[in-house]
This record gives C-alpha cells, structure tokens and sequence, in this order.
C-alpha cells in the first residue's frame, strides 16, 4: 500500500470504529449487478458488497487507488483514474453508482450527477453517503461556520455542501434519505428521473 494511501485509512480509523462502516455497509446492502463506484480512494468498500455486484472503481487519486488493490484479495475491481465529471463510460452501462464521501470534495457536483446519470441503466440507482450541511440548527451553524477555515486548509472539501439537494436539482428521485452522525452525515438512494417527469424504476 502507498504512502498516501496508508495515511488516508489512518485519518479515517476512529470514524470506521465508530460507525461508519456500518453505514457503508447498510448502504451497499442493495447494490447489485455492474456497479460504478466513484471515489473509490483505498477501496474501503470494497469488503462491503455483496456476491451480486460486479465492482469498477474511479478516482482521480493515483496513489490511494494503488491502495485498493490489496483491500479485499478475493475482489478485483477494474481501476481507472478519471474525473467523475467527465466519466469514460458509454450510456446505460451501469446498475448502480455508489460514492461515499466524495460529493464534498467534487468541483462542479452537477457535472458529476449529470454524468452519473448517463451512464445508469434506464432502471439504475445511485447510492450516496456523504457528510453535508447540518441537518439541525446546531449541526448547521457548526458546519457553515468551519467551512471557510477547513476549505482554506485542505483546499477541496465542502463540509457544507447540500447534496440530497443537488441530486433533486439534478434530475433524480430520492426513495430513501436518512440523516446520520449528529446530522452531518446523509444516506441517500435515488433514480434518475426520466424525460415525462417520472422515476424510471416507476
């Protein structure tokens, strides 16, 4: 495993611990068959789907996809080092996309969606869980008002973004959306919304 990608498990071990595999692994429950995951990082993932998904896995960092390949020894994802706002895949290629905590650090979130979008099969699904803006009074104050110092810091991620927000703006269905961590944390499973207003999976 890299440098980089050591560093990166590191930082997050005590979130893992605490939870968030857990709610990794209630997200990927229902992911199935040829999956795009984006921002896979060092494939913490990986150990969490099931027998019926079929994984490829994005990101733009070289050295933390590097880290993935000995994650799970019994999963091979296919790799590519790309951008999620210009995918390198053909239309209606995917049943699932999965992103966890990616949307925070992604420039044009929009682009990415639309891209997602794509390339979902007509009956696809996208599943998310991603730190936003507070969902409470409390939590929102707190993220909108350390959001300047920590973009400052680290130059990429958006600890106030409103993501179930954009994924609507974008053309998608929210069936399911839950609020975790205090209420930074969201969960959210949607389908892209055809060109007659309705859900594909309708």
């Amino acid at each position: 495993m890299t440098r980089e990608a050591k560093q990166y498990d590191s930082a997050l071990f005590w979130a893992e611990k605490w939870g968030l595999r857990n709610l990794r692994q209630t997200l990927l429950d229902e992911v199935r068959g040829l999956v795009l995951e984006i921002g896979m990082g060092t494939g913490l993932n990986l150990p969490l789907y099931s027998e019926a998904a079929t994984v490829v896995g994005l990101d733009m960092n070289r050295e933390r996809l590097l880290g993935s390949c000995g994650k799970h020894q019994a999963r091979r994802p296919l790799l590519s080092q790309a951008n999620a706002q210009q995918l390198p895949y053909a239309d209606n290629q995917f049943d699932c996309v999965v992103g966890t905590l990616v949307f925070c650090s992604i420039p044009q979130p929009e682009a990415a969606l639309a891209e997602i979008k794509r390339v979902l099969k007509p009956d696809g699904r996208l599943f998310l869980l991603e730190h936003t803006r507070g969902h409470g009074p409390v939590s929102r104050r707190l993220t909108d008002w350390l959001h300047p110092f920590w973009f400052a810091l680290q130059g990429e991620c958006h600890l106030n973004r409103e993501t179930g927000a954009l994924v609507q703006q974008s053309g998608f269905d929210i069936a399911h959306s839950s609020v975790h961590g205090k209420g930074v944390l969201q969960m959210i499973k949607a389908a892209p919304v055809s060109v007659d207003g309705l859900s594909r999976q309708s």
